[in-house]
């Protein structure tokens, strides 16, 4: 009998139970693992691709805050910001042929190499080509579509008063921010707040979806300052001409407004463009009348005077012994330019007598002198708010010896700005009281703290009118139609250690009209070197140019004869140097 034996099919594998169990608990576990890592992503930490889409297309684009405008007391612009574009990149989305690279970079002013080199790192999401271009030129660099270069809108300030503003106004960096003058003190209020709005653009940089305004922008306030423009350019002005004429190595000039304390022009040289840096030197940069001390030579005898008839020590008509001209104390040995004789108190301020002014300081209270001194604003700064301001240089009075105080007397030994020296002749413009001085236009004049009695101040304003008579030392600071008074000083300048001998700072400051004083103005020059350095030859007609123009300016009265003034042949008298 034949028997058959079943044959299995071939390609069924006969595997363990366990191992296929196996792998449908490995296949169950790896879809439970992938679900749960989607539903992480998307669910619980959607966050992380959103942002990584997000910083392919959608931008939070910083909506600039407008700066505040400065104007000066009239309302004229010192300083705007004027509406520009800025230009910046995506170094790892830019795709530009070699044709539109170079086109890119001519409309940016900038070599294909610098471009280069700004784009070198494709890690970067963002990097600025230019804050500041010009909207027509912005279109033209959009008009070349290129992938990953962008623009927003942005300002850029201008300076209308260019070089005659300069060290008043300042300037800000490219990113807006005050860097001197107005524009950092008043950093705050001018700058605003920034705000931001979110956008999505496609890769051509066009903007496709606008997601709104995530944080308004706050404007910068506006600044109004205590400046009259025309008065700062005609007291700009007459400072050049006399810096040119003179060949010196700079000068200032302040004018204030006596009722009220306010700078009403204030000005150096060297000066700068704020709107051209380019080649500018920090020493342009430097407000010297408020940063900058120096010693004010005869400029201080009045207050000494003052402080002599205040005490009751003298009158205007007390004389004074000269004679023969000098003044021994110690081992020291105090001059004057001529042997005058017999002055009196008011002659002393006349003459610019070293040796009276001495006299009469050595029968003061060193303590007294000190705290006049302080009273009137030198040794401490003014509160101004502008950076960098002075101090001045007034030591305390246990320390003077009987030189010293001597010396200070006529402004030697002690250190003042110009602008502290402005700030002090208002005491003599004012009938012996003093205002703070204000750089920002005031609503009302502040009130004024008593320093001397209005018998003293008018008593030394009559010698300060003597002073620009004929047979005082400064004739050419008179004025045609007005009434004027004013100290002249020449001092050596320090050097060394010492004093050089033939390097001086030329000064005047002065008062008009004197029967009602409206104006102070103090000039200084810095080194005159063309041959002539005295105060009264060549600080005195700055004053002058000045101060007739600003009071014509104001419509102030005349209070004096329409004539010609009368002037010592073509030389203004000889004072003493300090």
């Amino acid at each position: 009998m034949l028997h058959t034996r079943a044959v299995g099919n071939p390609w069924q594998a006969s595997l363990p139970v366990w191992r296929s169990r196996l792998v449908l608990v490995a296949l169950l576990l790896s879809m439970a693992m992938l679900s749960g890592r989607a539903f992480y992503l998307q669910a619980l930490n959607d966050g992380f691709l959103q942002a990584k889409g997000d910083a392919r297309y959608r931008r939070v684009v910083e909506v600039p805050a407008y700066r505040g405008r400065v104007t000066d007391r009239n309302g004229e612009l010192l300083a705007v910001s004027t509406p520009v574009r800025a230009i910046w990149a995506s170094p790892a989305e830019l795709e530009a042929t070699p044709k539109e690279f170079e086109q890119l970079a001519r409309l940016l002013e900038m070599s294909t190499r610098e471009l280069r080199a700004r784009l070198a790192d494709t890690e970067r999401d963002f990097v600025y080509l230019n804050r500041s271009v010009a909207p027509e030129v912005a279109a033209r660099i959009a008009a070349l579509h290129i992938s990953g270069v962008f623009q927003d809108n942005a300002y850029r300030r201008f300076y209308p008063g260019g070089e005659v503003l300069a060290h008043l106004v300042g300037f800000t960096d490219i990113g807006d921010n005050g860097q001197e003058g107005i524009e950092l003190a008043f950093q705050k209020d001018l700058a605003g707040r920034p705000g931001a709005r979110g956008i999505i653009r496609d890769a051509h940089g066009s903007i496709v979806e606008d997601s709104g305004v995530l944080r308004p922008a706050q404007q910068g306030h506006d600044v109004v300052l205590s400046i009259d423009a025309r008065i700062q350019s005609l007291a700009f002005r007459g400072l050049r001409e006399a810096v040119e004429a003179h060949r010196a190595r700079g000068g200032g000039i302040v004018v204030l407004d006596v009722q009220s304390g306010e700078i009403l022009a204030l000005a150096n040289l060297p000066t700068y463009n704020p709107n051209n840096r380019s080649g500018m030197v920090p020493a342009q940069m430097r407000n010297r009348a408020v940063t900058d001390s120096f010693e004010p030579g005869s400029t201080l005898k009045p207050f000494t005077i003052a402080l002599a008839l205040e005490m009751g020590k003298v009158s205007p008509t007390t004389t004074i012994q000269t004679s023969p001209g000098t003044l021994t104390i110690g081992s020291a040995t105090i001059h004057d330019a001529h042997a005058e004789g017999l002055l009196t108190v008011a002659q002393v301020i006349q003459k610019s007598s070293n040796v009276g002014a001495a006299k009469i300081a050595l029968s003061l209270p060193a303590e007294s002198m000190w705290q006049l001194f302080q009273d009137s604003g030198f040794g401490s700064p003014l509160h101004l708010g502008f950076p960098g301001e002075s101090a001045g240089r007034v030591r305390p009075h246990k320390t003077w010896r009987p030189i010293e105080q001597a010396t200070m007397s006529y402004g030697h030994g002690i250190s003042v700005s110009l602008v502290q020296l402005a700030h002090a002749y208002l005491l003599f413009a004012r009938d012996g009281d003093i205002v703070p001085l204000s750089l920002t236009r005031l609503a009302a004049a502040p009130a004024g703290r008593r320093v001397l009695s209005a018998n003293t101040a008018r008593d030394v304003r009559a010698m300060l009118e003597l002073a620009v008579q004929p047979g005082g030392t400064a004739p050419r600071a008179q004025i045609v139609g007005y009434r004027v008074g004013g100290k002249t000083g020449t001092a050596h300048k320090q050097q060394n250690g010492g004093y050089a001998d033939n390097r001086y700072i030329a000064s005047f400051s002065g008062l008009a009209p004197a029967s009602n004083p409206r104006l102070v103005v103090a000039v200084m020059i810095d080194e005159p070197r063309a041959g002539e350095y005295y105060g009264g030859s060549v600080a005195a007609p700055v004053f002058t140019t000045v101060m007739a123009g600003a009071l014509r300016l104001l419509n102030v009265p005349t209070d004096a004869p329409l004539k010609a003034v009368d002037l010592p042949g073509t030389m203004a008298a000889v004072e003493e140097v300090d």
